[in-house]
């Protein structure tokens, strides 16, 4: 196949350097792509696919080809070309995550509270975690609640006995219990969701995308990229407001407005959420690579058997 004069298949912004890849998902993450329409989103689908058929840019200039690129890497699937879930898409991270985070840091004594906070996160990242899988791998209704539930209970489980083991502790280190909660659940769901990739692996691609084989061994290191920079993400929210928030307290502000600490507690997770999603997604590309050598030794047969010699590297998509 010809090469088309603009790549599209490839992110606008060079993504062997960490700055490329903070470019691209600075703008696949964007808030305001979900304000995008139906019409816009099958507009911009339709742009795509015309470029991709007849490698010309009709009517529209480079700029708009690319706008219409990103907002389609915005909303659609990058493997099965499905449009995903809306509060699933990764530019929902910040509004829906600012809002939940803020709330967990916010009614984090209540028990009740800290019970229904953390099953809505949970039920959040569930859904997520489902709609950024990658490959198009079938997840059945009992893995997913099984995934669900794991997840759930042990991000309960977490908070509620750090609560309980921080009473007497300084009010900072109770501030920090819904973080270390999130960073345990994460642990559980991101594998757990895609614990069929774990099962069967991932496709893997030699550089032009044409699949070899699958492989275990991609899918771990994949789930393993995707958990710390799940992470990642959550942390500087969830870690440094709490840090002002007892700094405005010992001061007395919350007494004079007692009304402040949820909101600004949201406002200060969504600042540090609209940086810290696109930069933690960009600490490892999407389109990863590994060494053939590496794979399991099936995978490394299969794809022998395919290629004369086998390339050195294969790539893979990690999820998101």
């Amino acid at each position: 196949m010809a090469q088309l004069p603009i790549n599209i298949d490839q992110p606008r912004w060079d993504q062997s350097t960490y700055w490329g890849r903070a470019r691209y998902y600075l703008s696949t993450t964007n808030p305001l792509n979900l304000l995008a329409s139906e019409q816009d989103l099958n507009d911009a689908k339709t742009v795509v696919n015309n470029y991709r058929k007849n490698g010309k840019l009709e009517n529209i200039t480079e700029d708009e080809l690319w706008r219409a690129k990103e907002l389609y890497d915005s909303a659609f699937h990058p493997d099965t070309g499905e449009k995903m879930i809306l509060i699933g898409r990764m530019s929902a991270q910040v509004p829906m995550n600012m809002t939940i985070t803020g709330c967990m840091m916010t009614f984090y004594k209540s028990t009740p509270a800290v019970v229904f906070w953390q099953w809505v996160n949970q039920s959040f990242n569930a859904i997520v975690n489902y709609t950024n899988r990658s490959g198009d791998s079938p997840i059945s209704n009992s893995q997913l609640g099984l995934s669900y539930t794991l997840a759930t209970g042990g991000a309960l489980a977490t908070a509620l006995t750090l609560n309980s083991m921080v009473k007497r502790a300084p009010p900072l280190v109770g501030r920090l219990v819904p973080f270390v909660a999130v960073a345990a659940a994460n642990c559980i769901n991101i594998p757990m969701m895609r614990l069929q990739e774990l099962k069967e692996g991932v496709p893997v691609t030699d550089d032009a995308g044409n699949k070899l084989s699958t492989s275990k061994v991609a899918a771990q290191q994949g789930i393993a990229a995707v958990t710390f920079s799940r992470i990642g993400m959550a942390a500087p929210g969830m870690a440094l407001t709490p840090v002002i928030m007892e700094s405005l307290d010992k001061r007395g502000v919350f007494k004079k407005l007692p009304w402040a600490p949820a909101p600004l507690q949201v406002l200060l997770c969504g600042f540090f959420l609209t940086f810290a999603t696109p930069m933690c997604c960009a600490l490892f590309s999407q389109r990863a690579a590994i060494k053939t050598s590496q794979l399991e030794s099936e995978a490394q047969e299969e794809i022998a058997k395919k290629c004369s010699p086998p390339p050195e590297v294969v790539f893979y998509n990690k999820g998101l």
